[in-house]
């Protein structure tokens, strides 16, 4: 049975009597209505060649909906038959998935456009992010709980976004305190989840980038990179599902040898602001993902997890306790005694480490982090934050 896709974001829907747009079946696959014009056939082009052109690697091949062909079916607006491309349906299987539609480009339009279609798209790109960021989001949804359901603004509303609406609704994306109120901070609970990591959406940005740094077989105008994730896999500790997949491709022109500019220009811009969530945390609340009790504390946000005996600095390299404190990184190892490091601000001995950077002070008997009001030793743990001893 063929019914409009629950999780769309951007694009025409099929919600709605008379309504013409994209259907889904229950087996996976994803019908878009081809266009009458040329671009229905340009993207029917497109498609047929990234199948067929043994220059894409296959790990490139990963970041585009599958393709299944075209096929005639009942198309949504009652119109009767109509040519349909067969695409994956990358909705299926997720629950309740976050999901951003950002348009990559500072110019949404093809040197061949007519100049209707030019004015047209320039009126779009000067009133978004477009012209200032190389991109803009299209149409987005964040889940937020059961019992809210999703954020979803209105797809006018999405493109408009200005510049710092779009830095902080990448922010909003990722957090867990997503609310109707855009002036509300975000705290970027699930941004080394869904962000960072070897699978995360960064790493996979990377990896188009370098793809896009040479090759000069397409120039891709008004294409988007579709970013989704399950924020409650996420909340449970599990594999969110982070990724990120590229759509829309009704203007695809060869690139005859010629790097595509626009499109790289604005996956770089992309990758910076997803680059300074990771590396700026001050930006966002400090994340605390605890589970304490009289031994231990345990900072996901920062890798560290200390308690009597040890404190452990993953991100830093830093092991400490009392015997000794070894910092990979700068490659230093420090005895029973005494080590300073002025360029830290580190001194610790026998007896106490304390790390005027993090407000961390630490000994045999008690765990101080200052800037999160924690204190922790043999016999208590309270978190100033959560509220919680």
């Amino acid at each position: 049975m063929l019914k409009a896709p629950q999780h769309q974001v951007a694009g025409h829907e099929a919600a709605g009597i008379g309504k013409l747009g994209p259907l889904v079946d229950e087996s996976g696959h994803f019908y878009k209505p081809l266009q009458g014009d040329k671009r229905g056939s340009n993207e029917v082009a497109f498609y047929t060649s990234l199948s067929t052109n043994s220059e894409i690697p296959e790990h490139i091949q990963r970041f585009f909906p599958r393709f299944y062909g075209t096929q005639h079916i009942e198309a949504s607006d009652g119109s009767g038959l109509r040519p349909h491309l067969v695409l994956e349906d990358l909705a299926l299987g997720r629950a309740n998935p976050s999901i951003m539609d950002i348009k990559i480009g500072s110019r949404t339009w093809a040197p061949e456009s007519s100049e209707k279609y030019v004015e047209k798209c320039l009126k779009k790109d000067r009133e978004s992010s477009s012209l200032p960021l190389g991109f803009r989001i299209s149409g987005l949804q964040i889940y937020r709980s059961k019992e809210l359901g999703f954020w979803k603004p209105g797809k006018k509303a999405a493109m408009k976004l200005s510049t710092e609406e779009v830095k902080l609704v990448l922010r909003r994306f990722i957090s867990s305190n997503t609310l109707d109120d855009l002036d509300l901070k975000p705290d970027c609970a699930f941004a080394s989840t869904v962000y960072g990591g070897s699978t995360g959406i960064l790493s996979q940005l990377l990896e188009l980038k370098a793809w896009f740094e040479d090759q000069t077989i397409y120039h891709l105008y008004s294409c988007s990179i579709l970013v989704s994730f399950e924020k409650e896999l996420a909340l449970e500790g599990k594999d969110p599902g982070a990724q990120i997949k590229l759509i829309d491709f009704a203007h695809v022109y060869e690139g005859r040898g010629v790097i595509d500019h626009n499109f790289l220009g604005g996956l770089c811009s992309l990758i910076k602001f997803i680059s300074e969530i990771l590396t700026a945390p001050g930006e966002c609340k400090i994340e605390v993902s605890a589970k304490a009790d009289q031994k231990d504390l345990t900072h996901s946000a920062n890798g560290v997890v200390a308690d009597q005996k040890s404190l452990t600095d993953a991100v830093n390299g830093v092991v400490a306790d009392q015997k000794n404190l070894a910092e990979s990184d700068n490659g230093v190892v420090v005895d029973q005694k005494n080590i300073t490091n002025s360029v830290n601000g580190i001194v610790a001995d026998q007896k106490n480490l304390a790390e005027s950077d993090n407000g961390v002070v630490v000994d045999q008997k008690n765990v101080t982090n200052s800037v999160n009001g924690v204190v922790a030793d043999q016999k208590n743990l309270t978190d100033s934050v959560n509220g919680v001893s």
